[in-house]
């Protein structure tokens, strides 16, 4: 079976989309790549060229298009640093959470319909009088070839299927103030496609060959996503900063104690994720890493961050 995905690295072994590989890879290397694959994939170039694009994706949307892997050429032996059981229950957590994309992607839609139809279609596409899908946003269409993806390397990795046990997603629950919900829900919606991109950067640093290509597809996919959702929000929200984020999840704290059904803080999700990635069986090294993945990724984000004034956001999507 082949499924399209690009970025096939055609180096050697000893150097590939990270820089230096060596099968047995320790702490100081591991971060060496994550700094290496950072400045390839992350910079404020790249994210400002991937805001650009909305808006033509809002009129023109198409699905950004992967190249072949040779699936039968992966192998444990393209991983290193990290235990082989561990690595899989890591994939295995995340088909579980990419699995439920309709789901995802119908609760952004509701939540921005009534105020950015276009930002609402780009993610949830169109949908009938009964609330049917019957043309898929262009966030789904790129987002729902990441569990295929992953189920098809368990398999190659772990030598057999993978049983998902996927996430359900949070549906809409409104709570009377729809803009106030809509701030809750893109801080929630970056915060996760952020900790995507990161794990699959961390990923990326202990792997080679066309097992880290695969999972270099899946960080554009989710590095393009956040910076799309990162950019819209500052222009829907110019008046947003840290203080207003602070007593917005503050404020999600205290309702989901007293509203179940309402949206959870991002403590809850970040409790949730650890134990979807089986956080308790990660090394102190592995976990050490990972954290240094995300403050490298989140170093260039508030650099991008302070490019995006009110007059450029105004010129890609007019007066807020």
């Amino acid at each position: 079976m082949t499924v399209a995905v690009g970025l096939v690295s055609s180096t050697s072994v000893d150097e590939d989309l990270a820089g230096v590989w060596t099968p047995a890879l320790g702490g100081a290397q591991v971060r060496r790549r994550i700094a290496a694959l950072t400045q390839r994939y992350v910079t404020v170039e790249h994210l400002g060229d991937r805001l650009a694009d909305l808006p033509h994706q809002f009129h023109h949307p198409q699905p950004r298009r992967w190249a072949a892997v040779p699936w039968a050429a992966i192998a444990p032996a393209q991983l290193s640093g990290i235990a082989l059981d561990t690595f899989c229950a890591i994939l295995m957590g995340a088909i579980n959470t990419e699995a439920p994309i309709r789901g995802y992607t119908q609760a952004s839609r509701r939540y921005l319909e009534h105020f950015y139809p276009q930002m609402a279609q780009f993610v949830g596409g169109l949908v009938d009088s009964d609330g049917r899908v019957i043309a898929p946003g262009l966030w789904e269409r790129e987002e729902k070839r990441h569990a295929p993806v992953l189920n098809l390397l368990y398999h190659r990795l772990a030598g057999k299927r993978p049983t998902p046990v996927p996430h359900r997603a949070r549906p809409y629950t409104p709570s009377g103030n729809p803009r106030t919900d809509l701030y809750r829900h893109g801080l929630h919606r970056i915060a996760t496609e952020y900790g995507a991109a990161c794990l699959y950067l961390w990923m990326m640093a202990h792997t080679t060959g066309p097992l880290q290509a695969v999972l270099g597809e899946l960080l554009v996919d989710e590095i393009n996503h956040m910076t799309k959702f990162w950019g819209f929000g500052r222009w829907a929200y110019p008046e947003t900063g840290l203080a207003m984020v602070g007593s917005t999840l503050a404020q999600a704290m205290v309702q989901k104690l007293r509203h179940p059904q309402l949206q959870g803080s991002l403590l809850h999700t970040l409790r949730r994720m650890q134990d979807e990635l089986a956080w308790p069986r990660w090394s102190m090294g592995n976990r050490l890493t990972f954290l240094y993945t995300l403050d490298q990724v989140m170093r260039v984000l508030w650099r991008w961050e302070r490019s995006l004034t009110p007059t450029y956001l105004e010129q890609l999507f007019g007066p807020p």
